[in-house]
Parts: structure tokens; C-alpha cells; sequence
């Protein structure tokens, strides 16, 4: 029997366009693929051991003639295309209304308590922008009025830039900390702290970048598992995700690398339950940033630390890859992709199974709950077993 999982989320490797992609500009959108061909085609032998290719075509991953996992892909039920949405849905939490953006920039009622609750004197910005951007452009106007610099962009987020050495890291989260009270009646996705340093013509965004996520409005399969003894640990910005709900245990990574080094210590601490995994470069230094050779080299960093991975998958962990949106490198503008996400489902003692097109993401949640026997009634369906009965049953290893 399943006594651990241990579930990776590559941000922003999408698999294809989702039938509704049009509705938000997608068309065409396709992470993997179109970042493939812009290289000349990847090359991931552990992931195309997985079943990859078996999902849709890749230059360079062919599909496994005898893929080691189950393999599928899933379309996100939810409305929109952002972090919070698709990963709250991997959890049991479906929205039917997407959470509001700001075109252009946000009101005179929220900067107006924005001021009045973080005692700001002025602000700069306060518009649609590419952070590394705007920073460029109002960087030097921050450091002579400290005034703090206020920016959106196509997701729903309030982002507040400011240099170390004008706004001190810790002044700058409790700005954060007072603008997601604020931000709560418009029903704000994010407030992200996004610190740099540097001078004119160098300034640099540091790793100390923190999110304050809404709180998710009801339990998530994680607060289940919390609730029911099962350790839940949470590595990368899961936490900030989550707003803290629902995790046992909580660490944060400076960038993949660091991530996969995390996660290869958690296996040997956290040794039954959930591990839950966010590799976040993907989609914010290369996605974003429309650079598909970046973006090909950090899967190839990903495949290779799969290949000293799988082996310490053992007969009673459950290994699920997956990705949260897409982010296509390739694609016109800079923002995420509406698109399905891969599905790779790995134990070698479970016989392989094409598990199709899933409805939502949420099959992701159901599954680690019947997996452990957890008593639910969180949206989707088991992976494995798409009968209501099996809400309670754990998944046995034939």
C-alpha cells in the first residue's frame, strides 16, 4: 500500500491549448512543444522513459514503446490562468469565477488605502508591467523619493518593488502584509513582495521575493490530510500558495536547483504522507521572459535529477509530475498560457495505464485522499478508479 506521495509541480509546462485558450488570447499555445521546436528539439530520457511523448508530440521525446508511468494530461476547470487557480484546483478548489485583473492599474480606493495603511507618502508605477522593467524604468525615481513602486500585470496581483537599501526587506513584507488586508474585498489573487538591488542600468531583483496569497475560502485536500495525522510538507512557494493552510512542515527555495536539492533531503525526513513540490523557474525566469533555450535547459536539469530520482521511488511512494498552467516562452506577450498539463504517475509496482483527458485537476486531490483512506467530498475523481465507491479505498499495489 501507498504510504507516501510525492507530488512535483513544474510550473508553467503546459501541454497544448485548451479548448477555450481563444477567450484569453492563447491560441496556438503549446509550452513543451513550441519551446521544442524553438531548440531543435529537447532531449529528456528519463521523462520520455516516463510517457512524455506518449501524451502529445514533442521534437525530440517520441513516445516509450513501454512507458514506465501512467500518462495523461489534464484541462483546468477552473476560470483562469494563474498559480493560485491551479494549484488550489490540484487541491479540491474549483473556481467558476476567475480572479479580477487589473488593465489599468488599480483603483483611486485601493491605492488610496494602500497609502493610508502602509504610510506611504507616495507611490510610483501603478500600471500593467514586466517587473524586470519597471524597475529599470522607475528604479532610480524609487531611490531618490523612496517612494515604493506599484505594479500588475495580466494575473491578479498587486506587486510591490522596492530597493533593499531604500525599502529594508522586512519593512517591505509588512507593506505586503497590510496591502493583502486591502486587498481582500477585490478578491486580489496575490500581493508579492519583489525586492531588488543595484543602481541605475543594473538593477537586479534579489531571491527574496515572498507572496501573500487569499486564503483559500474552504478546505483543501491538504487540510484534510493535516487533519487526519498525515504529514504534509511543502517545498518552493507552497506555502505562500496555501497562505499556510493545510502544511506540517514548510521550506523555501531560492530557485529549481535549490528546490530539487530540498526535495531530495525531505525524502529522508518526511517519510510517509505528502510531499509537494513547486519548481518555479520555469515559469518566472524563462517563461516570462520569453526565452526558450532557458527554458530547455531547466528541463534538462529536471530530467537529469529525475534520473537519480526514480531510483529511490520505491514500491510504497507514489511519484505525480504535473504543471499548474502554461507559460509558452514562444508565445506573443509574457504572461501564462490557458492550456492542459502533463500527467506522469509513477510506482514500479503499478502497471502502466493511458489515464486519458481529465475533466480537472482536482483527480490529483482525490487521489491522494482515497490513496490514504482520507473520507472527503472534494470534487474529481480517482486517477485509477473513476467509481464513486472508491472515494474511501486506498490504492493497493497488485
Amino acid at each position: 500500500m501507498i504510504k507516501r506521495v510525492i507530488l512535483i509541480v513544474l510550473d508553467s509546462v503546459g501541454a497544448g491549448a485548451l479548448p477555450d485558450a481563444a477567450e484569453y488570447g492563447d491560441t496556438g499555445a503549446n509550452t513543451l512543444a513550441n519551446t521544442a521546436k524553438a531548440v531543435g528539439g529537447l532531449h529528456l530520457p528519463n521523462l520520455q522513459a516516463l510517457g512524455l511523448g506518449n501524451i502529445l508530440p514533442i521534437q525530440g521525446v517520441p513516445p516509450a514503446a513501454a512507458p514506465l508511468a501512467s500518462y495523461g494530461k489534464m484541462a483546468e476547470a477552473s476560470k483562469g490562468k494563474d498559480t493560485i487557480a491551479g494549484h488550489w484546483e490540484m487541491m479540491g478548489i474549483i473556481l467558476d469565477k476567475a480572479f479580477p485583473t487589473f488593465p489599468s492599474g488599480f483603483g483611486a480606493d485601493i491605492i488610496s488605502a494602500f497609502q493610508k495603511e502602509t504610510g506611504a507618502a507616495g507611490i510610483l508605477g501603478n500600471k500593467p508591467a514586466s517587473g524586470t522593467v519597471i524597475i529599470r524604468e522607475l528604479g532610480e525615481a524609487h531611490i531618490k523619493t523612496g517612494f515604493p513602486i506599484v505594479y500588475t500585470s495580466t494575473d491578479s496581483v498587486f506587486q510591490v518593488a522596492a530597493h533593499e537599501e531604500v525599502i529594508p526587506v522586512p519593512e517591505l513584507y509588512r507593506i505586503c502584509e497590510q496591502t493583502r488586508k486591502i486587498c481582500n474585498p477585490y478578491r486580489v489573487g496575490r500581493v508579492i513582495a519583489r525586492p531588488f538591488t543595484g543602481t541605475k542600468g543594473n538593477f537586479t531583483r534579489t531571491k527574496n521575493r515572498r507572496d501573500f496569497p487569499m486564503k483559500p475560502p474552504r478546505d483543501t485536500a491538504l487540510d484534510l490530510l493535516k487533519k487526519n495525522g498525515f504529514p504534509v510538507a511543502g517545498i518552493g512557494k507552497i506555502e505562500d500558495i496555501y497562505a499556510g493552510r493545510g502544511l506540517t512542515r514548510a521550506v523555501h527555495t531560492k530557485d529549481n536547483t535549490h528546490g530539487m536539492q530540498c526535495l531530495t533531503e525531505e525524502l529522508s525526513i518526511t517519510k510517509e504522507g505528502l510531499i509537494f513540490i513547486n519548481l518555479v523557474d520555469f515559469d518566472m525566469v524563462y517563461g516570462h521572459r520569453n526565452n526558450p533555450g532557458g527554458y530547455a535547459a531547466a528541463l534538462n536539469d529536471f530530467d537529469a535529477y529525475l534520473g537519480g530520482l526514480l531510483p529511490r521511488v520505491r514500491s510504497r511512494d507514489l511519484l505525480v509530475i504535473t504543471a499548474d498552467h502554461g507559460c509558452d516562452p514562444t508565445h506573443p506577450g509574457t504572461d501564462h498560457t490557458r492550456e492542459y498539463v502533463p500527467l506522469l504517475v509513477y510506482n514500479p509496482d503499478i502497471s502502466p495505464q493511458d489515464l486519458g483527458t481529465r475533466k480537472t485537476f482536482a483527480d490529483i486531490g482525490v487521489t491522494i485522499l482515497n490513496t490514504f483512506a482520507v473520507e472527503h467530498s472534494l470534487p474529481g475523481e480517482n486517477l485509477f478508479n473513476t467509481r464513486a465507491a472508491s472515494r474511501t479505498a486506498g490504492l493497493e499495489i497488485k
